[in-house]
């Protein structure tokens, strides 16, 4: 697939950056269409397991799931930082885009990504973490997004100037 080189150079990141800003976000946009062609982007809880690869855990059906059964093709969305810079009209910030193909995984995938995300949102609770993931793993659906291309983008915070 070739993907549309980012217009603003300027602002975009290193891959190390996109990296970083992917690993510390706290949620990501998953967007996907359906089988019509209707797009649908939906806020997520999510890990990243820092070699190309994003979890997020779900109910075993709905809209997420619908779509992604449909067309696998999704484009993942972090924005980090952000800073409104009224006085320049603009605003500061930090975002990744990861496009890639979201598949369902079960078994010691299926753990792993549990685990990813047990950790992140509740670091230094394993034993609850793990206790959770027994006891709700049975009715849990897991995703995973294979990164193919991702990129970041940026634009410093900057004061505002005395005058």
């Amino acid at each position: 697939m070739n993907f549309r080189p980012m217009r603003r150079k300027d602002r975009q990141t290193s891959t190390e950056s996109a990296l970083s800003i992917l690993e510390k976000g706290e949620y990501g946009v998953l967007s996907s269409v359906d089988s019509a062609g209707q797009p649908y982007g939906v806020p997520v809880s999510y890990a990243f397991d820092g070699v190309g690869r994003i979890y997020f855990h779900s109910a075993q059906e709905g809209h997420k799931l619908d779509n992604l059964r449909a067309n696998p093709r999704v484009c993942f969305t972090v924005v980090g930082m952000t800073q409104v810079m009224a006085w320049k009209f603009s605003t500061g910030f930090e975002s990744v885009i990861a496009f890639g193909t979201a598949t369902e995984v079960e078994g010691d995938e299926k753990r792993l990504g549990l685990h990813l995300l047990a950790a992140k949102y509740n670091p230094g609770e394993e034993a609850a973490g793990e206790a959770y993931i027994d006891k709700l793993f049975d009715v849990t659906q897991v995703v995973c997004i294979r990164v193919e291309h991702l990129t970041g983008k940026e634009r410093a915070y900057q004061p505002p100037t005395e005058t």
